[in-house]
């Protein structure tokens, strides 16, 4: 790259984070009801409600990597996290970050320093798990992306970020513990007790 290409992607990526600050302000403002979360999807706002199955699944995730590196561990659920492409503010179900990761100085956590993420299937956001969110976490190097489906009951983990997508893709069906030892994760993800919808 020039040095005038990379000036104008900063400025690009400036005015798309600007963008989204006001977005997520506005929507801030609204009134969205409770068990909602709002993230915004190459610029349209999705709004989808927390289902019982939905949080059942995010939280044996969250505790499994709390028992694996401690209370502590740099992880969150439905907080937002600007990644590459048009005005992706995101809010994964959960996101895991480096130990060293720092919020920038208006607030806001880093693509950068997101290790693992895992979203869990909605009907009305499916697409956007398996399409453009997939695609933006490859472009953020994110090295390992797992979907898990409470419908298919079943998960794909993503590994290995190539450009805009993920070099492996593996299936794994409730039930059978999904095996991240080779990953930054380092952990045997049990899944036996994920519900279905």
């Amino acid at each position: 790259m020039t040095v005038l290409e990379d000036r104008i992607e900063m400025a690009d990526a400036d005015a798309n984070t600007e963008r989204l600050d006001e977005w997520f302000e506005r929507l801030e403002r609204m009134p969205v009801p409770e068990g909602f979360r709002v993230e915004i999807v190459g610029g349209n706002v999705h709004m989808t409600p927390q289902r019982n199955t939905h949080w059942q699944i995010i939280r044996r995730i969250l505790r499994a990597l709390e028992n694996r590196f401690g209370e502590d561990v740099m992880v969150f659920s439905d907080v937002r996290i600007d990644f590459p492409g048009h005005e992706n503010g995101f809010c994964p179900d959960i996101a895991m970050l480096k130990d060293s990761a720092k919020p920038d100085d208006k607030g806001h956590w880093r693509y950068e320093d997101v290790e693992f993420v895992a979203e869990v299937i909605s009907e009305g956001t499916a697409a956007n798990d398996y399409g453009p969110k997939k695609t933006a976490y490859a472009v953020a190097e994110v090295p390992v992306y797992v979907i898990a489906d409470p419908y298919q009951g079943r998960c794909y983990v993503h590994t290995d970020p190539k450009g805009s997508d993920y070099a492996t893709r593996t299936r794994v069906d409730f039930g059978t513990g999904i095996d991240l030892t080779g990953t930054v994760v380092d952990l045997i993800l049990k899944t036996d007790g994920f519900p279905r919808d």
